[in-house]
């Protein structure tokens, strides 16, 4: 147990990460100098690397429970992983105009939005559900701040997103976002390609099999 201050150094730095890419002339600023798929690509490894960091340093702050840590809760994660590892595969698999993560080569179609029709918003979405799915595996109180405040700056992410975008397309927005969700349980149209459930399962198993290295817990019930 290392106490507070590891964990709190590392929420600041995972905030920060995310508050100052954020900005506007800071964005414009490492996309021209990286290109788009180059800034993205950075910034997602980053977002990963300080993600783990921030995980590992919750599970050894000070235990304060605030949620019994009950067997049947155990079960919760690993039912939704496969969810939210389909849909972060799914949001890096199509171009994007409305949100982050869309790495895909084929143009956005607004009759045919793919995964879009269910959420503008595929990663913010997987990582709401993420967060909601551990925070009620692990109810202490360091994991309870950290997963509340990814499932609450995943749901806000989505709504500032859209208010950004609906704004700086103009009239382009209704055209192209009418087919299309901030999030809901329609059926993506067309189906995700074969090959977005292949790296899906894979991204699931990998994640299962390296989750107590990683981490130091087991995921399994």
């Amino acid at each position: 147990m290392m106490g507070w201050g590891p964990f709190f150094a590392a929420l600041i730095v995972f905030l920060l990460s995310h508050m100052i890419p954020a900005r506007p002339a800071v964005r414009g600023y490492l996309i021209s100098l990286l290109g788009r798929r180059g800034y993205y690509s950075a910034y997602s490894v980053l977002s990963l690397v300080v993600l783990v960091w921030l995980i590992v340093a919750a599970a050894h702050a000070p235990y304060v429970e605030v949620i019994p840590p009950l067997a049947i809760l155990r079960w919760i994660p690993l039912l939704c992983m496969p969810v939210v590892c389909w849909l972060a595969v799914s949001g890096v698999s199509v171009q994007n105009p409305f949100s982050f993560g869309g790495l895909g080569h084929r143009p956005f179609d607004p009759e045919n939005p793919g995964i879009l029709r269910t959420t503008r918003h595929p990663v913010l979405a997987a990582l709401m559900l993420w967060a909601v799915a551990h925070l009620l595996a692990n109810g202490s109180l360091s994991h309870v701040i950290l997963f509340g405040l990814f499932a609450g700056f995943a749901a806000m992410g989505m709504a500032v997103i859209d208010r950004r975008k609906s704004r700086e397309m103009g009239p382009e927005w209704v055209r192209l976002s009418r087919n299309t969700a901030r999030l809901s349980l329609r059926v993506p149209q067309p189906w995700p390609r074969a090959w977005v459930w292949g790296a899906s399962l894979a991204a699931y198993l990998v994640l299962l099999g390296a989750h107590e290295s990683v981490i130091g817990l087991s995921p399994l019930p």
